[in-house]
């Protein structure tokens, strides 16, 4: 299954079984969300118990941070600043910034104040 169609709700549990394994926490994964998307918790927590895809999610984020160009390093083994395909390129930001929280980075660094 292509990723674009994949659920939101899917990927989130994924996200929060990583994070959570590194002694991070869910409301910490719905900040990181929110700051790249503007989606409220309560946005989330809705989107969770439905079947929007991450086109979706992308495509019907709020307010996408300007701040989200900032983002760069390796994931998945693609560097995310070269990505061309604007869509995957935000869902391989939104990896990053789970990867920085998951190895502990502290949360003004990952949203890049």
């Amino acid at each position: 299954m292509n990723v674009f169609e994949m659920t939101f709700a899917r990927i989130y549990e994924a996200y929060v079984n990583k994070v959570e394994r590194k002694q991070r926490t869910r409301e910490e994964l719905d900040e990181v969300i929110t700051w790249l998307t503007g989606y409220s918790e309560e946005e989330i927590a809705l989107m969770c118990g439905s079947q929007l895809t991450m086109r979706d999610f992308f495509e019907q984020a709020p307010a996408y941070n300007t701040k989200g160009d900032l983002i760069t390093g390796v994931i998945c083994g693609v560097k995310v600043q070269e990505v061309k395909d604007p869509l995957m390129k935000k869902i391989r930001q939104l990896d990053k910034l789970v990867d920085e929280l998951a190895k502990g980075k502290a949360m003004d660094k990952i949203k890049r104040v």
